[in-house]
């Protein structure tokens, strides 16, 4: 998995990050048998695929980038025999080399074909101080006609490379895709000038998306991306690629989630169950005066229908129980796991939601202010968060994890998380909001002078979520086998719309500060995300866009 053989010679530089190869902290184990999973090779009708994670170096630049470390290109090391190159592999220094692409085999003779030509869609130089002068150059393949290339050559010299080298793609093997975040380049916005290199994904994703990925690169300069494709599953009816139950299970048993709340946290996660037998209500329009309790399972809650306001949920009338359930049980808690596919079926997503029955009020970074509560700004009975980790169905590596925060979140290679007891990853809660962070520390949203603050630490909190339930399959082959709980398919807000006006909460604010952070308190305001601000109480997991489609991320750019 991600091994590299140098085929140049070395540069006398400091040590990077990147000439290490990633290894998860234990050796993973040999899954379940079942059908199709795991296999090393998927069918996408005709055309096999396999993921290769071990690589041969071409070229490395020194400089910009993340952390300005710059960036290395790889090719596939010990491509099968009858299995052919799609496109190389571009990956930034600033972390251990943990990445894959995409070889095909062509069982039909007619979905891959050498390109007829290259183009020189940009070469990328290294800096003055570097004596050898080498460059990278990146190589457009020029496909015939009826064809797509999906992949960029890469190679150390301005010689064309060899046709033969790799392989474009029937054009109807293929679809649109976008960039998956920046890898390298002296500057990563739309205007910085020069050359800057992508990661890429398919522009269409979701559970029932046929689009894939190659595991390849995109290259943009000033004129725009270039004109690659990436891949589609058309084979994807086919259920014996996803994981069945017993996989499901041992797959999450071996990277499940260990997650840390802040020592002063206050608003703990629950089972629904506890939620609901310590006297969550349920509410009708029209009917307020006289809420219902709610079954331990949530079998009296009305089901399917639209959020149209109708019903809701709310803590208990008495006080001094709304105190109780508004700071959860921690014993009880437990998570509720959705797996699904993904990426044309070539990976299986496994949802983690998490109940809160409260969620706290926001604190703030004003200036030299470091930490400034936000009244009751942030309040809301009932949250639901989550975080997905993303397996591969070629052999169950875990490749990414996506940590839910406000409004969207962030995806998270597997080769820079922190782990607990083996493969299990590690994540932190941060404190009274409850979005979902990687490492410790404020995660300010905002600026480095003004934002929302998220603070995360460790504590003797802690979530094992081992403990689990399924609650859903996505996947023809186990979807008969899971029994849904019934609350999974109410669609109104698990939480009462709440009174409280924000002007008057900033009033409050403004009162205390100085006339100097008056104005950062307005900027702080425009850039809160709107959840902040929400007032009502969140739908469940199953009415998330997210629940069929990809994961809001903060990474395109």
């Amino acid at each position: 998995m991600g091994s590299s053989e140098d085929a140049s010679p070395s540069i006398e530089i400091e040590a990077r990050p990147i000439d290490n190869v990633f290894k998860f902290p234990s050796p993973l184990p040999k899954w379940p048998q079942g059908e199709g999973f795991a296999s090393g090779v998927i069918d996408l009708g005709s055309l096999k695929v396999r993921q290769i994670w071990s690589f041969s170096k071409v070229a490395e630049i020194h400089h910009g980038g993340p952390e300005n470390l710059g960036v290395t290109f790889f090719e596939p090391y010990q491509i099968p025999e009858g299995f052919s190159m799609l496109g190389s592999y571009a990956q930034s220094n600033n972390k251990p080399l943990f990445g894959w692409v995409l070889v095909a085999s062509d069982e039909s003779g007619e979905i891959l074909k050498q390109p007829v030509d290259y183009t020189l869609a940009s070469r990328a130089a290294k800096t003055k101080r570097e004596t050898n002068k080498e460059f990278a150059y990146l190589w457009l393949p020029v496909p015939p006609d009826g064809y797509e290339p999906v992949g960029y050559m890469v190679t150390k010299s301005s010689t064309k490379p060899a046709l033969d080298n790799i392989r474009c793609v029937r054009f109807d093997f293929t679809d649109k895709l976008e960039n998956d975040g920046w890898i390298w380049g002296e500057g990563k916005g739309e205007k910085d000038e020069g050359l800057k290199v992508y990661g890429s994904r398919p522009e269409n994703r979701g559970s029932k998306a046929e689009q894939l990925s190659v595991g390849t690169f995109i290259v943009a300069n000033n004129s725009g991306s270039q004109p690659l494709a990436c891949l589609k599953n058309k084979n994807l009816n086919s259920s014996l690629i996803m994981p069945n139950l017993t996989q499901i299970k041992a797959l999450f048993q071996e990277y499940s989630p260990y997650i840390y709340f802040h020592p002063k946290e206050m608003y703990l996660p629950s089972s629904v169950n506890w939620y609901f037998i310590n006297g969550a209500l349920l509410y009708k329009k029209s009917n307020e005066s006289n809420p219902t309790g709610i079954e331990p399972n949530g079998s009296n809650l009305p089901r399917g229908g639209s959020n149209d306001g109708s019903y809701w949920l709310d803590l208990p009338a008495d006080k001094a129980a709304q105190e109780l359930v508004k700071r959860g049980d921690l014993s009880s808690a437990e998570v509720y796991l959705h797996s699904k596919p993904m990426l044309g079926a070539t990976f299986t997503d496994i949802q983690v939601w998490i109940f809160y029955p409260f969620n706290g009020p926001a604190t703030a970074k004003l200036g030299v202010i470091e930490k400034i509560p936000l009244g009751k700004i942030g309040e809301h009975v009932g949250d639901w968060e989550h975080m997905t980790l993303r397996i591969s169905n070629f052999n169950g590596i875990l490749q990414k994890v996506y940590f839910s925060q406000h409004n969207a979140g962030k995806w998270v290679d597997s080769s820079s998380l922190e782990f607990h007891q083996g493969n299990k990853l590690i994540g932190y809660s941060s404190r009274n909001g409850h979005a979902n962070y990687p490492k410790e520390g404020a995660n300010l949203q905002g600026t480095e002078e003004i934002g929302l603050r998220n603070d995360t630490a460790k504590s003797d909190m802690v979530l094992d979520t081992g403990k689990f339930s399924i609650i859903a399959a996505d996947n023809p082959f186990t979807e008969e086998e899971v029994a849904a709980p019934p609350w999974l398919n109410y669609s109104r807000e698990w939480g009462a719309k709440r009174t409280y006006k924000l002007r008057n909460e900033i009033k409050i604010l403004e009162k205390i500060l100085p006339n100097h952070l008056k104005s950062a308190l307005d900027k702080l305001i425009d850039m809160l995300p709107e959840e902040i601000f929400g007032e009502h109480g969140p739908t469940g997991p199953k009415m998330k866009d997210n629940w069929y489609g990809d994961e809001r991320d903060d990474q395109k750019n």
